[in-house]
């Protein structure tokens, strides 16, 4: 019985494992672990254009609707009135999952990866209001309220968090 237990409670102790944290607000996936189970659908709220302050400028970031397995956005973040990137993201429903794949571009449009790569985000779990991916977390604090923690990568391996504070747009103007 003493050993079925201890191997209960290895098997729970590797299942909590299989996250970390990273920063303040974000988790690691540990190498080799799935996220949990989830469709595409839940991502749903995301749908629309958000804008707010993040890395020293203004970011926005337009989502379409769920559809065929995934939904599309595009990101782009401004310092005064100039553009300093964009982004092209995909939401997809993978392994059961849901993985989020980014790709950088400079404003004339030359891509920071190679061109078969991508910086991908495993989805990993929803708990409450936050939905957390591996490195990036998601906060719905309404309906047109957002928070995007993002983990960077710094070069003596330690990760700093950015803070994205959106505010859903209405169609038809900036606001």
């Amino acid at each position: 019985l003493l050993i079925a237990t201890a191997g209960v409670v290895l098997f729970f102790a590797a299942g909590i494992s299989a996250q970390v944290k990273q920063t303040e607000n974000t988790l690691k996936l540990d190498p080799g672990r799935s996220g949990a189970a989830a469709k595409i659908t839940e991502m749903a709220w995301l749908a629309g254009t958000w804008r707010g302050p993040g890395l020293g400028g203004v970011a926005e970031e337009i989502w379409s609707e769920p559809w065929g397995g995934g939904m599309m956005g595009s990101f782009r973040m401004l310092k005064g009135d100039e553009p300093v990137f964009y982004e092209f993201i995909t939401l997809s429903e993978s392994n059961g999952s849901i993985v989020m794949r980014v790709k950088h571009f400079s404003p004339e449009l030359v891509a920071w990866e190679e061109k078969d790569k991508t910086v991908d985000f495993q989805f990993i779990k929803r708990d409450g209001k936050r939905y957390y991916f591996d490195g990036l977390t998601f906060e719905v604090n309404s309906a047109d309220k957002l928070k995007i923690y993002l983990a960077i990568g710094q070069k003596d391996g330690t990760a700093r968090e950015e803070v994205f504070d959106y505010k859903r747009i209405k169609s038809g103007g900036a606001q």
